[in-house]
């Protein structure tokens, strides 16, 4: 895992406090979709529990594992006792117990590409679904958004995190919709999407913007320097765009059986 993914922890309060949770219709999408009651679940790079809460919330005895202690830590202090915690990359976590649904909250991109939709299916109990969802938070006035990325240009390109497997912006189906289907370890792979719009003070976007793994990784005097010159250009309040895109698959009965005859 690169240092651009384990760079949150010393962010971790502002990441809770500033970057937005998730709505019950997630859950109905995924629970509509598993067709049957989700009892268990094992949730990849937990972060601070934004996304375990909601499932926590519904009944689901979710395993929360996380990599970072500071982030761990966060977490455990908004979820209920229910949730098991585990200190660990999605990598060390070997098969044994398997799930009735494993899921990732805007982390799976942080995984090791090698061996990960194998590693998830021996996860999955037969029948089990694995989950995938995300939200960025952008400025919905594309001139504000231009203003933004002339006053960061200096110290920062992009502040996004590229495709894993370089899907194009513009195509339909995205990452990791796009490996799923290629995999021969998942079966009924859908994507959809939950648009959300809110308004946030132009000073908790630039707060937002300091728990994004691109600005962490900048030298400090950089990285107040960029948030300096991205407070200028915006005004008191800001309209923001955060569209959920779902990923949804399920284990294929043939992979089940392979695994089965090994």
């Amino acid at each position: 895992m690169s240092g651009r993914a384990l760079s949150f922890g010393a962010m971790a309060a502002a990441y809770e406090r500033f970057r937005p949770g998730y709505p019950e219709e997630l859950f109905e999408q995924v629970a509509a979709y598993a067709g049957r009651p989700l009892r268990t679940a094992l949730e990849i790079g937990a972060g601070t529990g934004k996304a375990t809460r909601l499932f926590a919330r519904r009944g689901v005895a979710v395993t929360a594992i996380e990599p970072d202690a500071a982030m761990l830590a966060e977490l455990r202090k908004h979820v209920p006792a229910s949730v098991r915690t585990l200190q660990a990359l999605f990598e060390d976590v070997r098969p044994g117990e398997t799930y009735g649904l494993v899921y990732a909250a805007a982390a799976l991109h942080w995984t090791d590409p090698d061996g990960r939709w194998p590693r998830v299916a021996a996860l999955l109990e037969p029948g089990g679904v694995f989950a995938c969802f995300g939200a960025p938070t952008n400025l919905s006035d594309p001139a504000l958004v231009e203003a933004v990325r002339e006053a960061r240009a200096p110290f920062l390109e992009s502040d996004e995190v590229p495709s894993p497997d370089g899907t194009p912006p513009g195509q339909e189906m995205r990452w990791p919709g796009t490996e799923l289907l290629r995999s021969d370890w998942f079966t009924d792979v859908r994507q959809a999407k939950i648009e959300r719009a809110f308004t946030m003070s132009g000073r908790d976007y630039v707060a937002h913007l300091s728990t994004v793994s691109a600005y962490l990784m900048l030298p400090d005097a950089e990285r107040e320097e960029a948030f300096r010159r991205i407070a200028d250009v915006l005004p008191e309040t800001v309209d923001i765009t955060s569209n959920i895109t779902v990923h949804l698959a399920r284990r294929s009965a043939e992979a089940h059986a392979g695994a089965n005859s090994q």
